[in-house]
Parts: C-alpha cells; structure tokens; sequence
C-alpha cells in the first residue's frame, strides 16, 4: 500500500502520481484508470500523463492531475533512464517483442567484451529516426496505426537525441541485460536494434522497464491499484470530514 503522505492524490493544487505502468497497459490505459477512479467518488480531476511508455514496457510513469496538467511540459523534457534485456541475433519489425522473429543469426560467437564496446561507442548525440511502431504522427494519422495496416513512412523525420549512459550490465547470449540514461524524444527499441546491427547479428528489445525521469524514482512509484485505492481513501476521508 501507498505509505500514508507519501503520495498526494487530491490537493487543491493537482498532483504528481507516479505509476509503476504494468506489462501490456497502454499509458492512456493508466491514465483512463486513474481519471476513472477520480469520477467514481465525485471528484473532478484532469489527468495527463509525461513521457508515453509502450505496452510492452514496464516502470515508471508519471500522471499529473488538476492544475499540475499545464507543467507537464516541464517533464518531458527530463532525461530518463531504462533497465532492459536486448535478444541478439533476431529482429522484429517493430523491435520490440510486439513483431515476429525474423533474419534468425547465430551470435554465439560474440565476447562480452566486442558487445561492450559496441555500446560504448554508441554514446553522445546523434540522429534517430522513429520507428514505424511509434506514436509519433503523420499526416494525421499515428505512425503505428499505419505500420500495423502494412504501411510504411520511408520519410520519417529523424531527431536529436543523447545517449548520456549504456551499461552492459550483464551477458547471458543471445540476451543482453543493461543500463541507459537517454534524452527526451529516445526510443530504446531503436537503441536495442542498432546495437543489434553493429553486432553484425541484428537484436531486438527484449524487456523495458524506466526506473527514472529526472529525480524521479521508479522507487517511490505505486501500482494502479494502490493508487485507485488511494483515491477512494482519501475521498471518503474528506465527506467524512
């Protein structure tokens, strides 16, 4: 359970809830939850979310209610940091777990030390292109809602990112446990697929889970049901009152 004030749920100001987002919940799913849970005792609450999570990843996702909807923006900007698991020698098309298995490799063969490298020399700025299954838009339209009817957008704009830090924290082949601390706007399926390509044997994103966005520690993040739970505490307490 939620630690009594340790998270804030109705304050007149709003609040930042932060969410431990489980497996396969899209971020509106969460958000649809919580506004829900706010309805049903008769309070009226915005609810946005920062910084979308994929269904197939997990960890940290911050919502912000009331008045605190308007500073989301001041989020977003935040650098954040990922635990995960990349799968060499497959790819997906939409490199992640979401896809089917193609261009099987054999990548037995590679040290820990040439994945290290490989990691290490990805470091620093450079120009990523979204993924066809991305929430970005174009032409209307959500990038993954094309991707998914066959459609492919060959002139996707690429964007800046930074890669602050990518760890190599464990290597049990084909899978690839790590560490990274990215800018806004990084997509770690991306990451996983051209640390895949420079391995020479392709990979995929395994599992994805944030553990931070800026100061803010997947730690001190409640589960959905904790924080329904909450919701319905603290509005009881408050007619009782």
């Amino acid at each position: 359970m939620i630690e009594q004030g340790r998270m804030s749920v109705l304050s007149e100001e709003g609040d930042y809830l932060l969410v431990d987002k489980p497996l396969d919940w899209t971020s509106f799913d969460v958000v649809a939850k919580i506004r829900g849970a706010y309805k049903r005792h008769g309070a009226k609450r915005k609810v946005g979310h920062c910084g979308t999570l994929d269904p197939k990843a997990t960890g940290l996702l911050i919502l912000a209610t009331g008045r605190k909807t308007k500073t989301i923006s001041s989020l977003e900007i935040l650098d954040k940091a990922y635990e995960g698991v990349i799968k060499l020698g497959a790819k997906t098309a939409s490199h992640d777990t979401e896809g089917e298995e193609y261009d099987l490799r054999d990548a037995s063969h590679l040290g820990e030390e040439a994945i290290r490298q490989a990691a290490a020399s990805m470091l620093g700025e450079r120009m990523q292109q979204p993924p066809m299954h991305s929430a970005v838009w174009h032409n209307g339209q959500r990038l993954y809602e094309l991707a998914r009817k066959g459609q492919e957008v060959k002139e996707r704009k690429a964007r800046r990112i930074e890669i602050h830090q990518f760890d190599i924290t464990g290597v049990s082949l084909p899978y690839v446990h790590f560490f990274i601390k990215v800018s806004k706007g990084a997509y770690i399926r991306v990451i996983a697929h051209e640390l895949g390509e420079l391995l020479g044997v392709g990979g995929y994103l395994a599992e994805l889970k944030r553990v931070a966005i800026g100061q803010y520690q997947l730690s001190d993040a409640a589960s959905v049901g904790e924080i329904v739970d909450e919701i319905g505490r603290v509005a009881i307490s408050a007619i009782e009152e």
